[in-house]
């Protein structure tokens, strides 16, 4: 579970600190008031790409930290913990992630810095955000798979498989490559071994040529490159105004600071100074870059008729043998060397590599039907607790069905899956043909709702999945959704009155404008706030009594 969410200088978010209950958690507020940017931060956390635009205004940087509570158990995640030698402290994770104003990053879980692409393998185990758009994975044949598999248990299996499949394809292609080699072992042995012998004496490196020329090119021209690059590095680095000589950086970060002292009364002038200190920064980075090569380059007459002795012998093998580069003469030696190597080796090693290849086959068959039996074997079982589920959402007569089909061997198995569906029951169609939008949205809550009964899923956190629905099918996804938070931490993002009064928990997000400023803030609202947040929901800006008295009644028969 989210334990707490730490969030300062985030796009709109000056300061945030809130701590998170278990169960479930309904978060509401106006549109626009900041809930996405609230996903956004938490997203920045799970491994998105991070740039400069997140950071707050007049802030150095922006920091988002988490508390996890995951389970001892979890061994993918503590594996990978420990893969990046980070201490795993019995499930108790502290992510945190830093922006700077270049738009770098920098990530720590439990204090130690790590890779922000381990936030990112890790997110899946953390949380997992579901949004309306989501609903399109429901035609994805490999997500309708790894539901199955995922109800099935078959890990293990699974796992099996596809070290036979792997193991089966990779000496496969490694039959063909020598059937291939073989074939090509036909020329005369002493005129190869003579070509072998001149190639090999050459020494030669891939992408050796273009490098040489370049070095060539460069050492020819080193006095007059050398004097281009001082110039430049001291036209760039420094200015005279005002009788001095003055940092060309400096004068940029002085102008950007004169500018920001006027932003606030004239806005466009803000983005001019954040221009100009994107211009300072990349000028700073052509300095670095300019006084690099300048220390680089070098004058050296003996250096130069080295090369140029080399580029001459590479320049004569490429007319002897008819090549247009030196990664085709050294292609042209390797398949010397293997033809001079000889046929007899080869045929030996082709016999014991086809009945390897037999033998891992037949592995892979047996695989595979193990795999498909248990998939079929449960198929059954997913679909009429899915079909349960979606029907107590007001579709009493819907039917929604799992079939497994033979396939072709792929790394997920021999099988492909499909989801049929009909909200009346009679000839269910492809789903993706088939369902509406509101239905689909009631469809991939039910599969998530029965997926967390069985599997082991992280924080879910719905995204205004409720859109498209209202009235009593609204109230009924409500249900649903709080009876998957009596079993682990969900939060739901909604603009619905029915599904808000089903929350153990309710935050809310405003948006204010403090000092010329707009900020967004989140807290957590019980009993009169309540009452009246939900109450907004029910008839908009203007508080009427009756809609009072409709949230007080639907917080009572949702407790």
């Amino acid at each position: 579970m989210l334990k707490r969410l730490s969030v300062r200088n985030y796009v709109l978010i000056d300061s945030l600190e809130t701590e998170f209950p278990e169960g479930l958690i309904i978060i509401t507020g106006q549109t626009g008031a900041g809930k996405s940017i609230l996903l956004g931060a938490l997203s920045l956390l799970l491994g998105a790409k991070a740039d400069a635009s997140m950071i707050g205004e007049a802030a150095d940087n922006c920091v988002v930290e988490g508390e996890f509570a995951v389970g001892r158990d979890d061994m993918v995640l503590k594996t990978l913990l420990e893969e990046n030698d980070v201490e795993w402290d019995d499930g108790n994770l502290t992510v945190r992630r830093v922006v700077n104003p270049t738009g770098r990053s920098r990530s720590f879980v439990n204090d130690s810095p790590v890779q922000v692409q381990l936030l990112a393998a890790m997110s899946s185990r953390l949380v997992d955000i579901h949004s309306q758009h989501q609903t399109l994975l429901l035609s994805d044949r490999r997500f309708q798979l790894s539901v199955l598999d995922q109800y099935a248990r078959d890990k293990d299996l699974l796992d099996t498989y596809r070290d036979d499949f792997r193991t089966f394809n990779s000496l496969s292609r490694e039959l063909e490559e020598l059937d291939a080699s073989i074939a090509r072992l036909r020329s005369e042995y002493d005129y190869d071994k003579a070509r072998l012998r001149k190639l090999e004496e050459a020494r030669l490196k891939e992408n050796e040529l273009e490098s040489l020329e370049l070095e060539q090119k460069q050492l020819a021209n080193a006095e007059e490159i050398k004097e281009g690059l001082c110039t430049a590095e001291t036209l760039l680095g420094t200015v005279r105004t005002g009788g001095e000589e003055v940092s060309v950086p400096a004068l940029l970060r002085d102008v950007s600071r004169h500018l920001e002292k006027v932003s606030g009364y004239v806005p466009a002038v803000s983005s001019l100074a954040e221009r100009l200190d994107s211009c300072r920064i990349e000028l700073d980075d052509i300095l670095s870059e300019l006084s690099d090569i300048n220390s680089a380059t070098e004058v050296s007459a003996g250096r130069l008729e080295e090369v140029e002795d080399r580029l001459s012998l590479i320049y004569s093998l490429l007319r002897a043998f008819s090549c247009r580069d030196e990664n085709e003469l050294i292609a042209l030696r390797d398949s010397l060397a293997e033809s001079v190597s000889g046929a007899e080796s080869c045929e030996e090693r082709r016999s014991a590599l086809r009945a390897r290849v037999e033998a891992a086959s037949e592995k892979l068959v047996r695989s595979a039907s193990a795999l498909t039996d248990i998939r079929k074997s449960v198929s059954g079982k997913l679909s009429e607790a899915i079909t349960a589920t979606v029907r107590s959402m007001e579709l009493p007569d819907a039917e929604f069905r799992i079939d497994v089909n033979p396939a072709g061997m792929t790394a997920d198995g021999a099988d492909t899956v499909s989801y049929s569906f009909s909200s009346t029951g009679k000839n269910p169609a492809d789903i993706s043909r088939c369902a509406s939008g509101g239905e689909m949205s009631r469809i991939m809550l039910a599969l998530k709702s029965v997926m967390s009964g069985f599997a082991d899923m992280p924080v879910m956190i719905f995204d205004e999945i409720d859109t498209g629905v209202s009235g009593s099918v609204a109230d009924r996804m409500g249900t649903v959704i709080c009876g998957m938070g009596s079993r682990m931490q969900v939060f739901a993002i909604t603009h619905l009155p029915q599904v808000a009064a089903k929350g153990s928990a309710h935050y809310l997000v405003t948006k204010t404008v403090s000092g010329g400023r707009t900020v967004s803030e989140i807290k957590r609202i019980s009993g009169r706030e309540r009452v009246l947040e939900i109450a907004r929901m029910l008839s908009g800006s203007r508080l009427t009594d009756a809609a009072v008295a409709n949230a007080e009644s639907l917080l009572s028969s949702g407790q």
